[in-house]
């Protein structure tokens, strides 16, 4: 039915082409892209919407910067003279194409001997703040409503009688509103319609001039001539952005709370070490940075709340373990036995070796392989599902409160880029309006070879986690080898160490590389909405990264030491042999590797966040030093757009997700090795969030304010995680740690555990005895022959059905917290259908 709908698009002429911004929406003309017409056309009318005071000129809503060497353009050849001119051409155009949409254009250079530096201030008159603010379906408030902004630990307190510390008085609070979809024609319904100067909030009028902005042409469409965008990756525009309300330092005299800008209220409210233990002002930040940045500073801070439970409880187990260290029997048989376990080389040519001397790493392991770590699994697994369900209530209501709850179903316009590039065009079931299209069989074959090129990625990460195995085997056999006695003995735990550091820097350079490349992938994808784009590009890399960095703790947690073979019998890989457990077992080094890879990544990342920025700020003032005005070296001096371009671009969320997603699977895959691992997290993130509201606030360029309706794809990623995470720690309790055996043994053997440590060790079969003059043990369930024994058997049933019945306990109670949990509370739900109602009554055209 849809292809009957389908017209091939026009072919347009290759001239002059400017935005129509004439209204026309009501006939399917406007479908969020370029409309292209060869004749020159100026902006909506001046009458379009004349109710309400006149604005005050405002200094700019958006500046565009291109630097000038007047140095080079004294000495370029023909090649680079003509690139130039094409630049010119196109920056005119686009500038010529701006004003004919209505945009007030200003420009200010800045020039000495060698560096010029020109400043394009561009801000929109109100008619054209009024016709796009309907274009795009922006929300606007109908009717105020008393802020209910409210924390669950906040209600905790106050109904425990606990004066609440985290509590703090912001100024300016953003008041919250019924709001309605804008419409021209109903312009004095809208609360604030009499003040043009405040009726459109600095964050609606910057995503207003972006959207011209994105989609004005500079030449033909059809070669992606059009948008900043491409102006910006072409080198013809240097910078493009929004302006801060000021500067972010209040002046020395400290004005009244009430005086500060906005930035200046972040600044001292929430991007300050010294509020690690406040509320974040996420209204302000809402009002400041949109609804998308909004949000990912509700999630890090909703999320970083859960972890104190999770740490609290981690904490008590490793405690609980170090009061075991003592007291538990198989240790102390473990630690006193001298010379009676002797062990078969854990390597071919390591030597002979005493389980004593294995203490040390099996007391560590002690710490966390205890009947509570099973516990805090079982916890931890409903930690994970009760965050979700709970976040998904706290996202609901903050997209309700900040007006977005339908924005991806509803307003969200095509992408300009897909606009521009779709061969035909549909009437969209939903609006009635006519928009670009492309055939969704093209997108799926699309989509197939760009999975391909993802599982070669993944080929090239297994390839190196085997080189990094490999590494392992080969170097524990050099250092083995070693006239050190003490390099000798540590000789399996060097290799492992010395593996998990080099396994990190693959980690890292294959990161950067795979990062352009899936960029490439979803672009040539053709999706319609930017949502659905970032969702497919965060998938590709998430996919990858998942496999780039829990690769070796999944080798280490299930495959290392299963397929070893036995004395006399040894399995090889490439003609080295399989690695086996070092001395205190997998799981000891499980958790090794764990905090080499999280916490070695987390203090690296917080590294560059802190000092990369400020080199690269050190660096940009160095550079525009010289471009100022003569006379004006002091900030204070400068113009704020001269101000602002000396700050660092803004370089999107992707990053900041993808750092506290990849710490949330180590905190649940696999902590069941690592109990530690939440309040490392806990720690770093306390750290992460004023680190980025620092960034944000004070050293990155004002970020375009975008819309969202959630987290995105990130929330069912996480909850893949939840799910992979109750799985992963079943089979880690019931085949890496000694809990099972050690209970199959209470029951059937020792209640006190006595004889444990010679229980789980196999004797070498008589022929490698004989080979070797002296007999060893090693750790299997085993006969002298190597065959299984009836033990390994009977354990083996019990670990599988101890798996079983753990995941299936655990997604039971997930699935009725899922029920008795509601996505949305009732009072939101009252709201949306008040709003519903207030929106119908509002846009009636007929009062009663």
């Amino acid at each position: 039915g849809r292809s009957g709908m389908l017209r091939r698009r026009a072919r347009e002429e290759d001239s002059a082409v400017l935005i129509d911004v004439v209204p026309g929406a009501e006939k399917g003309e406007s479908y969020g892209s370029t409309a292209l017409h060869a004749a020159g056309l100026s902006g909506p009318p001046a009458d379009a919407c004349r109710v309400g005071s006149p604005a005050k000129p405002r200094i700019a809503d958006f500046v565009l910067v291109w630097e000038e060497d007047l140095r080079l353009s004294r000495q370029q050849d023909s090649s680079t003279r003509d690139k130039t001119d094409i630049h010119r051409a196109w920056r005119q155009n686009f500038l010529d194409s701006l004003q004919a949409a209505g945009l007030h254009v200003d420009q200010h250079d800045v020039q000495d001997q060698d560096m010029a530096v020109h400043y394009i201030l561009l801000s929109a008159p109100w008619a054209v703040l009024c016709y796009y603010a309907e274009d795009l379906r922006l929300k606007l408030p109908l009717q105020e409503l008393p802020n209910q902004a409210s924390n669950w630990s906040a209600g905790l307190l106050a109904a425990l009688g606990i004066p609440n510390i985290l509590q703090e008085e912001v100024p300016n609070v953003p008041p919250e509103y019924y709001s309605c979809q804008f419409k021209v024609s109903k312009l004095p319904r809208f609360l604030g319609s009499d003040n043009q100067d405040t009726f459109f909030t600095s964050t609606k009028r910057h995503q207003i001039l972006f959207e011209i902005l994105a989609k004005t042409p500079y030449g033909h469409e059809k070669k992606g001539l059009f948008g900043i965008d491409q102006l910006l990756a072409e080198g013809v525009f240097r910078a493009a952005f929004p302006l801060h309300d000021g500067p972010f330092m209040p002046p020395p005299e400290g004005p009244q709370p009430q005086a500060l800008n906005q930035r200046q209220v972040l600044c001292r409210h929430w991007a300050r070490w010294g509020k690690w233990n406040k509320y974040q002002p996420l209204d302000h930040v809402c009002r400041y940075f949109g609804e998308k940045v909004a949000l990912y500073f509700a999630w890090l801070g909703f999320y970083t709340g859960w972890l104190l439970p999770a740490a609290v409880v981690g904490t008590l187990v490793i405690l609980v373990g170090c009061f075991m260290v003592f007291s538990d029997t198989p240790t102390q048989e473990l630690c006193g036995s001298t010379d009676s376990f002797l062990m078969c080389p854990l390597c071919s040519d390591c030597p002979f070796w005493l389980l004593s001397s294995a203490c040390a790493l099996v007391q560590a392991g002690r710490l966390f392989d205890h009947g509570g770590t099973v516990f805090f699994s079982l916890f931890m697994a409903l930690w994970a599902v009760l965050l979700l369900e709970y976040w998904k209530r706290k996202s609901a209501t903050l997209a309700y409160r900040w007006g977005c709850s339908d924005y991806e179903d509803m307003e969200e316009r095509p992408r300009p880029q897909f606009a521009a590039a779709a061969p035909t065009t549909s009437v969209n079931p939903i609006t009635g309006e006519e928009e670009p299209y492309f055939p969704a069989g093209s997108r799926a074959s699309r989509m197939l070879a760009g999975s391909v090129v993802v599982l070669m990625m993944v080929a090239v990460v297994v390839m190196c986690l085997v080189s990094i195995i490999l590494y392992r085997a080969i170097m524990a056999i050099l250092v083995s080898r070693s006239d050190n006695t003490l390099l000798a003995a540590w000789a399996s735990r060097i290799a492992s160490l010395t593996g998990s550091v080099v396994n990190l820097v693959f980690i890292l350079i294959l990161s950067k590389l795979y990062v352009g490349l899936a960029h490439v992938l979803t672009r040539w994808e053709m999706h319609r909405t930017q949502t659905k784009f970032e969702d497919a590009f965060t998938l590709k890399v998430f996919i990858f990264q998942f496999v780039n960095f829990y690769s070796s703790p999944i080798y280490i947690a299930f495959f290392k030491g299963r397929f070893v073979g036995y004395p006399g019998n040894y399995h090889t890989l490439f003609g080295v042999r399989n690695e086996e457990c070092a001395t205190g077992g997998c799981l000891i080094e499980l958790a090794q590797e764990l905090l080499v890879i999280m916490v070695g990544k987390q203090i690296i990342n917080n590294v560059q966040e802190i000092l990369v920025p400020k080199l690269q700020g050190w660096w940009q003032r160095f550079r525009l030093h010289s471009k100022r005005k003569a006379g004006a070296s002091a900030e204070a001096d400068q113009a704020p757009w001269e101000a602002d371009y000396v700050l660092l671009p803004f370089e999107g969320l992707f990053d900041e997700y993808l750092e506290m997603v990849l710490q949330f699977g180590f905190v649940t895959i696999f902590v069941a090795a690592c109990p530690l691992a939440p309040l490392f997290a806990l720690l770093n993130n306390w750290v992460e969030i004023r680190l980025d509201a620092r960034k944000f606030v004070c050293e990155r360029r004002r970020p375009v304010a975008e819309r969202a309706q959630d987290i995105g794809i990130w929330f069912h990623i996480l909850a893949a995680i939840t799910q992979l995470a109750v799985i992963s720690n079943a089979f880690l309790l019931a085949f890496a740690s000694d809990f099972l055996p050690r209970v199959y043994y209470q029951w059937t053997c020792a209640r006190d555990l006595r004889g444990f440590v010679n229980f789980t060790l196999a004797r070498a079969p008589p022929a490698f005895a004989a080979a070797h003059n002296r007999t060893c043990r090693y750790r299997a369930f085993r006969d002298d022959d190597g065959h299984y024994s009836r033990t390994y058997w009977n354990l083996l049933a019990i670990r599988l059905a101890f798996v079983i019945v753990f995941e299936h306990v655990v997604f039971s109670i997930g699935r009725l917290l899922d029920f008795l949990v509601p996505d949305i509370p009732e009072s939101v739900e009252i709201k949306v259908k008040r709003e519903y109602y207030l929106a119908k009554q509002a846009l009636a055209e007929n009062e009663v």
